[in-house]
């Protein structure tokens, strides 16, 4: 049995259906505070907090867990630095409590959702695992805490451990049937599409005075579906392997915000009005991540580079967002 926490988020519930497509025997843990019910419509759930250990305790209790993919996490930059004990509190001491019911049942194995906000602000582009961990933010921090805890367990031999610093996941399921859906939505690709639907009147571009070649930031967009067979190779390598250790997973290419726009245009063949305002304080010019350490390792190869199939799975599922959620 297959636990994931935070199942019903973005990319959680984009795993938890690969799985299911895949046969295999899934439960999600979710206290659906960000989570969405219409996502995991036909799984099993047990709802619950991993800050109240009781509730992560019946999880392993009534399901016989061998594997554990966790993303239950707070995630937003913003909030974090004005509400660090709400970060540290439920990322952290949520994960604690995780591990020591992993420990208790003797569950070994766990792939954690992971972020290249460990990294801060990027000596070098593109990114390698072993540069330096200086986050800018405590949401950043708090995942760099959790590594060096699995770090810990791992050398105790008490688990085996994978971490995975994503960059900008996007895009949707290859069917339409679920996708990306935040509150408050902040993202650049929902907000450009949900612009295009006329549900904004405009978008809000941070700056065009970055050293790139049109002037905006240069982001890294990975597709969510490419991001999911990640952590599946990932559980498959670690458990084969006996190993830990941490990967970074990105396009390894950098688009603008510019060109963002431009290819959703094309997409959705409707115009996309945006205004340029002043940047905002502590984004990076350019963010790319390398990884050539996964494909290396994990024989993982991104099926969806191109901008315009991401935009475009996005696309299809933010025409139909709302019958989807209504109806689930």
């Amino acid at each position: 049995m297959i636990l994931v926490t935070g199942g019903a988020g973005y990319i959680g519930s984009h795993l938890v259906k690969r799985l299911q497509d895949q046969n295999k025997e899934v439960v999600v843990f979710d206290n659906f505070e960000k989570g969405h019910r219409w996502a995991v419509k036909d799984v099993q759930v047990v709802e619950g907090d991993l800050r109240n250990e009781k509730d992560i305790d019946y999880a392993f209790e009534n399901y016989k867990i061998d594997e554990v993919y966790h993303f239950a996490a707070f995630s937003l930059v913003g909030e974090s630095m004005t509400e660090p004990n709400k970060y540290f509190n439920n990322n952290i001491c949520g994960t604690l409590n995780l591990l020591k019911n992993m420990q208790k049942h003797k569950c070994r194995y766990i792939v954690f959702s992971s972020t290249a906000a460990v990294y801060g602000e990027p000596e070098k582009v593109p990114i390698t695992e072993n540069q330096p961990k200086n986050p800018t933010n405590i949401y950043g921090q708090s995942k760099l805490m959790i590594e060096d805890i699995l770090n810990w367990y791992s050398k105790l031999d008490i688990i085996r451990y994978v971490a995975l610093r994503y960059f900008n996941a996007a895009g949707a399921y290859y069917d339409g049937s679920i996708g990306e859906a935040h509150e408050p939505e902040t993202h650049l690709i929902p907000l450009v599409l949900e612009t295009a639907l006329g549900k904004r009147d405009q978008l809000y571009v941070y700056g065009n005075d970055y050293p790139t070649k049109d002037g905006t930031a240069v982001r890294d967009y990975i597709h969510v579906m490419d991001l999911i067979d990640a952590h599946i190779l990932a559980m498959k390598w670690m458990k084969e392997n006996e190993k830990s250790d941490v990967f970074n997973l990105g396009n390894g290419q950098g688009f603008t915000v510019l060109e963002v726009i431009k290819t959703a245009e094309k997409v959705t063949s409707k115009k996309i009005n945006y205004e340029v305002v002043e940047r905002r304080p502590g984004d990076p010019a350019v963010l790319i991540a390398s990884s050539k350490k996964a494909e290396e390792v994990l024989n993982w190869h991104p099926q969806n580079k191109e901008l315009e199939k991401i935009i475009s799975d996005a696309w299809k599922w933010h025409k139909n967002k709302d019958k989807n959620v209504l109806g689930g």
